[in-house]
């Protein structure tokens, strides 16, 4: 750490020198321009730069199958907009891999496609998306896929099942779009300032939006448990819905304390949240009682299911705790 004096200049500004080692490594000299970014009572400095497109290359001659499409995946997150990816030759399965994950992901289409090279672009301007609204979109969908993961279950629906295990999809492609815009926030103080929001309240969202895409993950598995079973006995039957009625709860009130304005209301929303996880893990064990009577393979299926409803009240009580956190005074 390096300290300056701050010194007054013509009897009104305040000038403080800059490092010359900072200045040489980012190219900042006489006449050069910077941004100041202020952060409650810090002030942040970094060289002005353009807002170009920033474009990573990626040679892909020794990935294919699910590691190109992890990779694809990766760079966008890491907030590249034009993706090029290179080879000595562009396989069909190669070309398969990426289209797998342009189609995972929100705004990326093909720009360029030539027998080496495959250039992918995002089409989205990174300064109008919002972290609030995908986390509120993730929400919906991974509550209604719990929802109607059981609604499934109960009334032995293949086709609802199936159609939870496709939405998880649409979970996943928002919070490759979420992480993609808290990492922005971690490289520049200008992305932040862009969302409106502070870079802590930024880690709280993304924080809640990996809980809501383990609940969306947990449904599909319930939605892939139904299709393995046949009619549940009624008396099972209700009592996985009352424990997804509580469940859903725990997630819908954590939730409500992460977005509440007001941190009072927050607080007291989050304990509530928490409070209830442990009424409903002496339901799930009861639960597992009444499971004990049946067939074993069809007690191992909906103890998996039973086990899903309390992971995913686990993870509203995480978001509880995230909330927690966001609305305490802060140094």
């Amino acid at each position: 750490m390096e300290t300056r004096k701050v010194q007054l200049t013509g009897g009104s500004t305040y000038t403080v020198s800059l490092p010359k080692s900072w200045a040489t490594e980012n190219d900042v000299s006489a006449g050069s321009e910077v941004e100041f970014h202020s952060e409650e009572d810090s002030l942040l400095l970094t060289p002005k730069t353009e807002s170009e497109r920033t474009e990573g290359t990626l040679d892909v001659t020794d990935l294919e199958g699910d590691r190109l499409t992890r990779a694809v995946m990766t760079m966008y997150v890491s907030g590249f907009d034009r993706i090029a990816l290179e080879g000595t030759k562009i396989t069909s399965d190669q070309r398969r891999a990426i289209r797998s994950a342009t189609q995972s992901l929100v705004g990326v289409e093909v720009l360029e496609e030539t027998g080496e090279r495959v250039v992918l672009q995002d089409l989205l301007d990174s300064s109008e998306l919002s972290i609030t609204n995908a986390v509120t979109r993730m929400r919906l969908i991974a509550e209604s896929m719990l929802e109607d993961a059981v609604t499934a279950l109960v009334e032995n629906d293949e086709d609802l099942a199936l159609d939870v295990i496709e939405r998880d999809d649409d979970v996943d492609r928002l919070w490759f779009v979420v992480s993609r815009i808290f990492r922005a926030t971690l490289r520049s103080p200008r992305a932040a300032k862009e969302l409106g929001l502070p870079r802590e309240d930024c880690f709280d969202y993304h924080s809640s939006a990996r809980q809501l895409e383990r609940i969306a993950d947990h449904a599909a598995k319930i939605g892939q448990l139904t299709r393995k079973l046949d009619d549940v006995p009624e008396d099972v039957a209700d009592e996985i819905e009352s424990l997804h009625d509580d469940a859903a709860e725990i997630v819908d009130r954590s939730m409500d304390a992460l977005l509440a304005d007001d941190s009072s209301t927050s607080t007291e929303l989050a304990h509530e949240a928490r409070e209830s996880i442990l009424a409903l893990d002496e339901r799930a064990r009861h639960v597992d009682e009444l499971l004990r009577e049946l067939d074993p393979h069809e007690a191992q299926l909906l103890g998996l299911i039973v086990d899903s409803l309390s992971r995913s009240a686990d993870y509203g009580g995480n978001v509880a705790e995230t909330a927690l956190q966001k609305a305490a005074p802060r140094p």
